[in-house]
């Protein structure tokens, strides 16, 4: 049994680039979930939904990361679930110390999730950040940031303590910088992805409408929701018009 099955039905327990697809997967209509999320019911449909996207979003998933891939990175992803009570809705991919693609969910982010389609896009956008390297991508930026920052405060006669104040601020400013970007980028790919599965991209970016919007800040980290579910329609439009990147 994998990982992310154990947590999953122990949680269940405690709650009472295809550029030119040959064949487009038929499209199923996603099943709602109940609202009742934290009841004993609605936890139980949300436990069952989650695991029939994983096991179908799972294949999908790691055969884009195999036929993507310019580096060896590792395909194998693994699905845990956080169970700590009081977290919020929230999903996150990173990995392993031995370079294992992680995605991870909480309880409280698939009890919000109100159909099958909403869960497999998540899905499909946090694995796109490892697919698309963004993690290191991120970790250059911000080592980048940092040294030009630390490096002009040095050369004003900066002290250590201020020197490394910039160091920190250029870090930050630096892993921020195109964050929006591979958002954006995430959510191309994970839809994609999605499709491949069978779920609805479009109807699982409706997600978005629901969450507080981050507007278009400048060194925001996510782009506004509009400009979000404006890219998954260009990602399904694209797919189907065979010409996906």
């Amino acid at each position: 049994m994998k990982a992310w099955k154990a947590v999953a039905v122990a949680a269940l327990a405690l709650a009472g680039c295809v550029a030119q697809p040959v064949q487009q997967p038929e499209v199923q209509p996603a099943p709602s979930i109940a609202p009742s999320s934290g009841s004993s019911s609605g936890a139980r449909a949300s436990a069952r939904t989650f695991i029939s996207v994983i096991n179908r979003m799972e294949p999908a998933v790691e055969r884009e990361c195999v036929q993507r891939r310019t580096q060896p990175i590792n395909c194998d992803f693994q699905f845990l679930v956080d169970d700590r009570s009081g977290l919020e809705p929230n999903a996150f991919q990173t990995v392993d110390a031995k370079g294992r693609p992680v995605i991870g969910f909480t309880l409280s982010l698939i009890g919000e999730a109100r159909n099958a389609d909403e869960l497999a896009f998540v899905v499909g956008h946090e694995a796109s950040h490892h697919i698309l390297g963004h993690i290191d991508r991120k970790s250059t930026a911000a080592a980048m940031g940092a040294v030009i920052l630390g490096g002009l405060a040095s050369a004003y006669g900066g002290n250590p303590d201020a020197i490394e104040s910039a160091q920190q601020m250029g870090a930050q400013f630096g892993a921020r910088y195109y964050s929006k970007d591979w958002e954006l980028e995430a959510d191309y790919l994970g839809a994609i992805i999605t499709l491949n599965a069978g779920f609805d991209p479009e109807h699982g970016a409706q997600f978005f409408a629901r969450i507080p919007d981050p507007g278009d800040k400048i060194l925001g980290t996510h782009p506004s929701s509009a400009a979000r579910m404006q890219q998954v329609a260009r990602a399904v439009a694209d797919y189907r018009a065979g010409r996906a990147r």
